[in-house]
């Protein structure tokens, strides 16, 4: 799942430089340069991307303009493979992975249990449901019937 992202490898001038041009921005219309995975922090598409470049051992610095990714590669060492990183930057599953589940992916929250619990009035059916449901969420949701209930009364 996720999106691929379409590469173009174009030839360099200069041995060691590879650029790639991609169908998407990274970067708006600011430059980003990346001389080691430390420089590259944040979750912005840019940094992810020069991680997983630097992650593969090959390179030594990122640049990335808007659509284009400039890499220059260490020495001793080629492109080849680069580009699939890049497509893959997005794709956060791949076969043979297996996804987490919904209860995996939920953070554990204090207050949610203390409604779920019990609570006023509520049901055994409705605290299941509300062991499910962010707190925001179901505080909202009472606020919303206590003023309906008022205006209806």
């Amino acid at each position: 799942m996720g999106q691929l992202v379409a590469v173009t490898e174009k030839p360099s001038s200069r041995p060691g430089l590879v650029r790639f041009e991609i169908n998407r921005s990274l970067t708006g219309m600011g430059h980003e340069t990346f001389r080691s995975s430390a420089d590259a922090f944040g979750p912005r598409p840019a940094a992810m991307l020069a991680r997983m470049l630097f992650e593969t051992g090959r390179v030594e610095s990122v640049h990335i303009f808007a659509n284009i990714i400039t890499v220059d590669l260490l020495k001793g060492h080629d492109s080849a493979g680069l580009d699939e990183v890049i497509r893959d930057m997005y794709q956060y599953w791949k076969p043979g992975v297996v996804p987490p589940a919904f209860e995996d992916l939920q953070p554990a929250e204090e207050v949610a249990g203390e409604v779920a619990a019990g609570g006023e009035g509520m049901s055994a059916e409705l605290s299941e449901a509300a062991k499910r449901v962010p707190i925001h969420l179901l505080e909202r949701s009472r606020s919303a019937r206590d003023r309906w209930k008022s205006k209806s009364s």
